[in-house]
């Protein structure tokens, strides 16, 4: 595998620049002095925040975008082998690294990493781990997967041996990683396309655990469903964390406000350390922050900086975050979630607010939607009303059959007001014409549904803006 020289600048190509990822790793790189450029299909907030920082980027890819001077490339797990960039790199003899391998290269560069792996949760437990080493001074650098207002985006440029970063599990791309610290906060059916069953599913699980610093540790939920095959042979110390007597780590007396925000007492053994009253809201922000909070203790760091960065935590960019008003009371409201349990948790949150609920979905991959289309169905029935947009089919073409509008008429036949439009124009007319004061609005989904939500904001019955969890 080509190495880079971090030390010594050179020229770097992102084939698909865009994404959350691969923009924060190529903003890293521009921070070293390396010349960097890219291509993405359209343009987006990243591309455009990259351009300002002086990255060079086309939209559309092509073969001329392969110039001479290039020394190496990076691509995205959506460019394949067939996309015409990636051709031309081959045929220039370009060496190409993949997302996780670049990840993989700049962790090794810390000796105190840390790695957050798991099918949900990644996002914001990656940011919470961040808050509480910005609380005890630690500076770390960072990479997460989402935009986090303490560290201005999703990167941050540290001078300490400390780096925290998102370890995805699809393509095994975690599987990179050699971090000190590990995290897996659950391991639930997922990306099923690529892993085909539980068991490969939980075996390259094994493989991340096993990727941990002997000297390390790996934090692990200790309800995972046959975690001894997930824990078999692994190197590191475990420490399980939950709420069985037996764990090293528990949440006990969880309470919840008003609007959702937990407050638990935070365990080690059978020793109470103190109460965390977290500013996010949802149970299962109460797993992640003891899984945070575990993982740092472990490694050092005092208790009294886990509580303060913990409750210092406000959450990140599109995890239920807040939009906007329209006219007197519709809210409108963004969410990342794009797997049923998600979308459950979001439900759950969102259903203490006296509102009527209105889940625009954006479903991801056509191989997703078809694998859990009932368990789909199922969450969505909770909501008010739904509105559906195209399956959003990222790296995947459009051969299984499986249509938004089958979701519609599922959810018709629940008794659920249910509706489909192809685009977000459609959509977006809708909502401004079909809503009224009492109303939420939530565009969920992984892909770019955030961009009705934008347009929403923009339009002229937009009364206020903002941008934080309610």
């Amino acid at each position: 595998m080509y190495k880079i020289d971090f030390n010594k600048p050179g020229w770097a190509h992102f084939m698909g620049i865009g994404g959350i990822s691969m923009s924060g790793l190529a903003q890293y790189l521009l921070g070293r002095g390396f010349k960097v450029s890219g291509s993405d299909k359209a343009e987006c907030k990243n591309t455009l925040r990259l351009r300002s920082l002086g990255a060079d980027i086309k939209i559309g890819q092509c073969a001329e975008n392969i110039v001479d001077g290039i020394d190496f490339c990076v691509n995205t797990a959506a460019v394949h082998p067939d996309n015409p960039e990636y051709i031309a790199a081959v045929e220039k003899g370009l060496p190409i690294l993949n997302r996780a391998q670049m990840l993989g290269q700049f962790m090794a560069c810390y000796t105190d990493s840390y790695g957050v792996a798991g099918t949900h949760g990644k996002t914001t437990t990656t940011g919470m781990v961040t808050e509480i080493l910005l609380a005890a001074d630690a500076d770390p650098t960072v990479s997460i997967g989402g935009l986090q207002e303490s560290i201005g985006g999703n990167l941050r440029v540290g001078q300490s041996p400390y780096f925290v970063g998102e370890a995805c599990e699809y393509s095994n791309s975690f599987l990179e990683m050699y971090p000190h610290v590990g995290i897996i906060l659950n391991i639930r059916a997922d990306h099923m396309e690529f892993f085909h069953t539980m068991e490969n599913m939980r075996r390259s699980f094994r493989q991340f655990a096993m990727n941990i610093d002997e000297d390390g540790v790996l934090v692990v939920e200790s309800d995972i469903e046959k975690l001894e095959e997930v824990l078999d042979g692994v190197r590191c110390r475990v420490v399980y964390v939950g709420r069985k007597e037996t764990d090293d780590y528990r949440a006990l007396n969880i309470e919840e406000t008003k609007l959702g925000l937990g407050r638990f007492d935070f365990y080690k053994g059978d020793t109470c350390l103190g109460r965390i009253e977290l500013d996010v809201p949802g149970e299962h922000n109460v797993t992640n922050a003891l899984a945070a909070g575990a993982a740092a203790l472990e490694d050092g760091i005092p208790f009294e900086a886990v509580k303060r960065g913990l409750e210092r935590f406000k959450g990140v960019h599109r995890r239920f975050e807040k939009r906007g008003i329209l006219r007197e009371d519709i809210v409108v409201m963004d969410d990342f979630g794009h797997h049923p349990e998600e979308i459950q948790a979001t439900y759950e949150v969102a259903r203490r607010y006296p509102y009527r609920l209105t889940c625009i979905f954006q479903p991801y991959t056509f191989s997703r939607t078809k694998t859990l289309f009932n368990e789909f169905v199922d969450v969505l029935s909770n909501y008010d009303r739904v509105v559906l947009s195209d399956i959003m089919p990222a790296r995947e073409t459009d051969d299984l059959g499986v249509h938004s509008s089958q979701l519609r008429d599922a959810l018709l036949a629940r008794g659920v007001e249910a509706y489909y439009f192809p685009g977000f124009d459609e959509i977006v007319k809708f909502l401004l014409e079909n809503s009224s004061n009492g109303d939420m609005l939530i565009t969920t989904g992984c892909g770019n549904v955030d961009l009705v939500a934008d347009a929403l904001v923009a339009s002229d019955l937009c009364t206020s803006s903002t941008s934080k969890t309610l």
